[in-house]
Order: C-alpha cells, then sequence, then structure tokens
C-alpha cells in the first residue's frame, strides 16, 4: 500500500481547525522529532513520517532480519508434504513419509514455517497443519499457487525432490 502525503487542507476539514494552526502544529512536530528516530518531512504538498536517515540501516535489519533456519532433510520432507496436502494430520504426515515425524513436526512449529490450523474430524480430534506466511516468506512464495507443480510419474517426482534438496 502505498503511502501518501498528509495534506493540510484534509485536516483543516477533518479537525474543524484554522489551517495555519495546523501548519504551525506540524512545523513544531518537525522540529520535536528532528532529534528522534523518526522524521516529518515536507513532501508534495503535505507531510510524510519516515526513519530518520541515520537510523535507516537499523531499521532496515530489524524488519528484514535474515534469520538462520537450516532445515534437517527430514523437516524439509515433513514441509513438503504439509505444503502440497495441507490441512494434513501428523498420522497423515507419518503415513506418508513411513516413519515417527515427531521432531520434524515440532521443528517446523517452533521456526513458525508451519501452524495449527484447527482440527480434524478423526477420533480424537487431531490438529491439522499448514504453512504460515513465514513459510511464504521464508521461500519467497507471493502463495500457495506459486508452488512447483508436482508430476504425476513416481519417477518424476523422485526427480523433482533431489533437485529441490540439492542431492
Amino acid at each position: 500500500m502505498a503511502r501518501k502525503p498528509l495534506i493540510p487542507a484534509e485536516l483543516e476539514a477533518q479537525l474543524q481547525a484554522p489551517r495555519e494552526l495546523i501548519t504551525a502544529s506540524l512545523e513544531e512536530l518537525i522540529n520535536e522529532y528532528e532529534r528522534r528516530g523518526i522524521n516529518i518531512v515536507r513532501v508534495a504538498g503535505g507531510y510524510l513520517m519516515g526513519t530518520n536517515p541515520a537510523n535507516a540501516d537499523h531499521v532496515n535489519l530489524l524488519l528484514y532480519a535474515k534469520v538462520p533456519t537450516s532445515l534437517s532433510p527430514q523437516a524439509l520432507d515433513v514441509l513438503a508434504i504439509v505444503a502440497y496436502k495441507q490441512p494434513v494430520t501428523r498420522a497423515e504426515v507419518e503415513r506418508i513419509r513411513g516413519v515417527n515425524s515427531d521432531g520434524s513436526i515440532d521443528s517446523l512449529l517452533q521456526k513458525k514455517l508451519i501452524a495449527e490450523k484447527g482440527r480434524g474430524e478423526a477420533l480424537g480430534r487431531p490438529f491439522l497443519y499448514g504453512t504460515t506466511t513465514e513459510f511464504l516468506r521464508h521461500f519467497g512464495l507471493k502463495d500457495l499457487s506459486a508452488l512447483p507443480v508436482l508430476p504425476n510419474v513416481q519417477g518424476e517426482q523422485n526427480t523433482l525432490f533431489k533437485t529441490a534438496l540439492h542431492e
């Protein structure tokens, strides 16, 4: 969403205050915030708030921090199953993999790459798992439709997975 400058005339209509008072108040705020992490700048006939350029690198690090996320081949396997089959239960993941997946699922939950998305209708009402926005962000996907399409032939699927895992 693009930011647009706050125009004093719009404030005048909203606040029902004289434009001179609004402009004077905004100028006072500019001076006040000049010594802080936020600046108010005059742009295109209006005012915008933004990060003080001196702090931009620090803010950028906070907003776009690269969190090292190493995933084991087992966790990647579980993540692929969840991504393509969601919502999926732990038992379904284990049935597909043929092995216990508790550790991988717990690791993916901690890394916020998957989340509990509700309860299944099966006996015991097991948790249903699905991917998160962190998953999309981590893998640079716009949405789940950006996932590669799985081939129908088993041999092609194995080749695709080996390529994805860099084997």
